[in-house]
């Protein structure tokens, strides 16, 4: 514990630098639309994937650094997180669905229409997502020294060499030249075999190897403890357990293994591999799961922990941390997704299962994504038994449909069903805990991350699928915009700068901003006459005094937070945390805080500053709601503002200041009429 509390990130959690941004976005959807469809040809071919992560993180490190003469780590840390996105989408799939379309051949069903492939790959894979945000915490911070995630260390080892040049860099790209010349004597010239194998007809044994540089990579990251354990595992299984079967079974006919066919007649067919297919993958299958639950258990302490922060957050309470780099997706979001991926799977016909079994397909997915996160941490993403751990959901899904009744083609469709969304989760679960591993080690901010991911699985899934970014209260907070297909936001709040009378914004790509301004004003003379009939010259005003006005705006909600965490309140952001928008929220702890200090801030409002705001029931909120503005534009929330509902913990959210001086008057009248009030002490 003492070694992960002392550990420092390469960039500073203090330190904001470009991240999330549009070349970011779009390379890394690119690349990951490319992986994916490479992965996916390589896994039905040879029947394994290997990570994408270390090509994207070469390539972004490339392109954004060579090519584009930019010095961002984090930039081309967000290329690799969503372009390693549809490997792991490809893994996930290649090992199930494929059955469906074997099936359709036989006309035993009929063949599954893009939007239930769709639909089935966005389920699990944003359940990977989302499971993995409260993961996060406890399996890569807390478990920082113990789980080395190969890949994900290799992607930060291969952009901080980029990063910070010289012998590193040398070193790094000293190995891909190797590596590539190395391949292309195996796989181009064919000089040397890439698969060696030898049997041992005497006691039906079998060893063998691929002789690829990647594997050697992986083995060199691991270390010598975890390699030993895999080649100990692949010594018990093909010299130990295949001969014992041979030996003690030589005249047995055993499921699932043809009727009439004997473990003797397999192997005179097929070799070790034929009793390695039929048995002995079964009973990896059977240890990976049992491995898993052992796994589990030992994580449990961890893992509840992490749950209990984050609910705690949820009521009001602390957070685990507060800086940029220990954000993650709020806890509300992480629920909401999970129980609308519940609804969706319970009622999508391409997923037939009862309420129960999408509630059952959640739980086994949450299982097998700790464990896959857990596997990769140790052995790697290409090492990762995700057709094990598809095996393991296969058996339980069967044996739960038929004790429901669901037999046949339907029982068969719906087992294959439930074990895709599974196995796509605990791929995207351990893509995603790579990912968040090379951020932790770099600086990253996870929440970015986290929204990366999701955004690059949506459009690997279906590519046609809009983006939006609703950006309200954030514009120019920060050193670059969100970028989506489109995002959109008010103008009387930040781009106004206070002198826009009203309005809105939209951005983003052309033909997506089209469509909408095309239902936004009347038909045929939109274009025309334009979305406002008075003068636009304050709109440019305003944005024209935007980036200052704002600037005033982060100064106040700073002074805020500063001077109320000195009367030992909570407040999100903390005075000295970066800010994505111009919201302060302080947690008052008694109702009579909290109306006092909108009262002060109403008193402070250069109109209607004799009015005395209450609370009052408001529609469309569940408590009753407290508002101060006293604003020369109605609704400006750029304008000195302050809100909250009448319900614990008491937060007032804070807001606006077209000017330092007036702002500062607010917060001092506030604190002056919760001083006469007795509510605080100076």
């Amino acid at each position: 514990m003492k070694d992960q509390e002392s550990f420092k990130p390469y960039i500073p959690a203090e330190k904001i630098t470009a991240e999330m941004t549009a070349t970011s976005v779009i390379m890394g959807i690119i690349l990951s639309v490319v992986f994916g469809a490479a992965n996916a040809y390589l896994g039905l071919r040879v029947g394994m994937t290997v990570s994408a992560s270390i090509p994207a993180a070469v390539i972004s490190m490339g392109v954004i650094r060579v090519l584009l003469k930019k010095n961002s780590i984090l930039e081309s840390n967000m290329v690799q997180t969503i372009g390693s996105a549809g490997e792991s989408l490809a893994a996930g799939a290649i090992f199930t669905m494929p059955a469906l379309f074997l099936w359709a051949k036989e006309g035993l069903c009929d063949k599954p229409s893009i939007l239930e492939i769709t639909l089935i790959a966005l389920c699990g894979g944003i359940l990977g997502v989302l499971f993995m945000v409260p993961l996060r915490n406890a399996l890569i911070v807390k478990e920082h020294a113990t789980l080395l995630y190969p890949e994900g260390t290799a992607c930060a080892d291969v952009l901080l060499a980029g990063e910070e040049g010289g012998a590193n860099a040398s070193t790094v790209f000293s190995g891909m030249g190797l590596a590539a010349i190395f391949k292309f004597i195996v796989d181009g010239l064919k000089m040397i075999p890439s698969d060696i194998a030898m049997a041992f007809s005497s006691f039906k044994g079998a060893l063998g190897m691929e002789v690829y540089p990647a594997l050697l990579g992986v083995g060199y990251i691991v270390g010598p403890k975890t390699a030993s354990y895999m080649f100990a595992g692949s010594l018990v299984g093909w010299m130990v357990i295949i001969p014992l079967i041979c030996l003690f079974g030589a005249n047995i006919s055993l499921y699932p293994a043809a009727a009439g066919t004997t473990i003797a007649d397999l192997y005179a067919a097929g070799g070790a591999d034929a009793i390695w297919s039929n048995y002995v993958k079964y009973i990896g299958a059977g240890a990976i799961a049992t491995g898993g639950i052992i796994s589990l258990i030992k994580s449990l302490p961890l893992i509840v922990s992490t749950f209990r922060d984050a609910m705690k957050s949820m009521k009001g309470g602390s957070a685990s941390g507060t800086s940029r780099t220990d954000k993650d997706m709020p806890m509300p979001f992480i629920l909401g997704g999970i129980l609308l991926i519940i609804l969706i799977i319970w009622l999508a016909p391409a997923i037939p299962v009862s309420p129960l079994g999408a509630l059952l397909i959640v739980i086994f997915g949450f299982f097998f994504s700790t464990v896959s996160a857990r596997m990769v941490g140790m052995i790697g993403s290409s090492n990762n038994p995700v057709s094990g751990m598809t095996i393991a959901t296969l058996l339980i899904a069967t044996m739960v449909l038929k004790a429901t009744g669901n037999v046949g083609i339907e029982g068969m469709i719906g087992s294959m069903a439930i074990a895709s969304v599974i196995c796509i989760c605990a791929a995207i679960a351990a893509d995603t805990s790579q990912d968040l591993k090379t951020g932790y080690l770099l600086g990253a901010t996870p929440i970015k991350q986290q929204i990366g991911e999701l955004i690059a699985f949506c459009k690997q899934c279906k590519p046609d699928v809009l983006c939006m970014v609703d950006n309200c209260y954030g514009e120019f907070t920060g050193t670059h915009e969100p970028k989506a297909d489109v995002f959109a936001g008010s103008l009387i709040k930040n781009p106004g700068g206070g002198l826009a009378p009203t309005g809105g914004y939209i951005a983003g790509r052309a033909e997506c901003v089209d469509k909408i301004a095309n239902r936004l004003t009347s038909p045929g003379i939109g274009a025309e006459v334009g979305s406002y009939a008075g003068s636009y010259q304050p709109f440019y005003q305003g944005l024209f005094m935007a980036p200052h006005t704002v600037a005033q705006a982060i100064k106040t909600a700073c002074l805020a937070a500063r001077v109320f965490e000195i009367l030992g309140m909570t407040t999100t952001p903390a005075a000295d945390e970066p800010r994505a928008d111009i919201i302060q929220a302080i947690q008052m702890r008694t109702p009579e805080r909290l109306v006092a200090f909108c009262q002060g801030i109403q008193m402070a409002s250069p109109i209607d500053s004799m009015a005395l705001p209450e609370p009052w029931d408001m529609p469309g909120y569940n408590d009753k709601v407290i508002m101060a503005a006293g604003a020369f534009v109605q609704g400006s929330s750029i304008e000195l503002s302050a809100d909250g509902p009448i319900r614990p913990p008491y937060a007032v959210y804070f807001q606006g200041g077209l000017t330092w001086n007036h702002a500062k008057l607010g917060i001092l009248m506030s604190l002056q009429n919760m001083l006469d009030a007795g509510l605080i002490e100076l």
